[in-house]
């Protein structure tokens, strides 16, 4: 039966101030781009998921407003009130579906969702904002820029776009129905952190996912590092 949870997105003021290790201050534009307004998150449906590292629980939403679809994949009992092992994973279909090196994202992907199996309980959240937010065909066309030689955030800069457009607004009526409080979150993005923290999400410990560094994304992660924040310690091996 469908559910309807109604939330409101937050907008946060511009330039918000991250530090990292004591060093760099870097400033960010807003972790949300659209500004405050009633969202309309509707519950469709849980199905079982059988992967080759665990048969997880799926569970669709729509958000009505934006007409997209997201979905979670939970596993074993997240809603007894623990810390739960959290994955929030934004859909890329050339690396998520496609083997595409030019990124990280479907080796985080996989990475995820067998550090879920392996503890036996925790949820990814695959929300629907290709290209960081600017969808697929303009991501191919950032893709075409950056073989001209522009990095990640000049190509979106270049199309008129921010260097990051997602919105993580919709993950808390997602966990809230999952009677999710406090996560373990994977993730190397800061901005992640403070977006569930803002929205009243405990963040109970950053746990590092550093993994498919390779020629191919090399200056992609280096970007990522120097102008987005991302934390990222690992090189490219010689």
């Amino acid at each position: 039966m469908a559910r309807e949870f109604i939330t409101r997105r937050k907008p946060v003021v511009m330039g918000v101030p991250i530090s990292r290790g004591g060093g760099s201050l870097l400033e960010f534009p807003p972790l949300f781009c659209s500004p405050e307004f009633r969202v309309t998150i509707r519950f469709a449906a849980t199905s079982r998921l059988p992967t080759p590292w665990a048969v997880f629980d799926m569970h669709g939403f729509e958000d009505v407003d934006a007409e997209k679809e997201h979905v979670v994949l939970s596993l074993g009992d997240v809603g007894n009130g623990e810390p739960v092992l959290c994955r929030v994973h934004s859909e890329c279909l050339t690396g998520d579906a496609l083997f595409s090196l030019r990124c990280d994202c479907g080796a985080q992907l996989e990475a995820a969702l067998q550090k879920i199996a392996a503890e036996g309980r925790g949820v990814l959240l695959y929300l629907r904002q290709e290209g960081r937010g600017i969808g697929l065909l303009n991501k191919i066309r950032a893709y075409k820029l950056q073989d001209e030689g522009a990095d990640t955030v000049e190509a979106n800069e270049q199309l008129g776009f921010g260097a990051d457009m997602r919105d993580y607004g919709i993950c808390k009526p997602m966990l809230q129905h999952l009677r999710i409080r406090s996560v373990k979150l994977m993730t190397n993005n800061p901005r992640k952190v403070l977006a569930l923290q803002q929205q009243g999400i405990e963040v109970a410990e950053r746990i590092p996912l550093q993994i498919g560094r390779n020629v191919h994304n090399n200056k992609y992660l280096t970007t990522k590092a120097g102008k987005l924040g991302h934390m990222l310690d690992h090189q490219l091996e010689s």
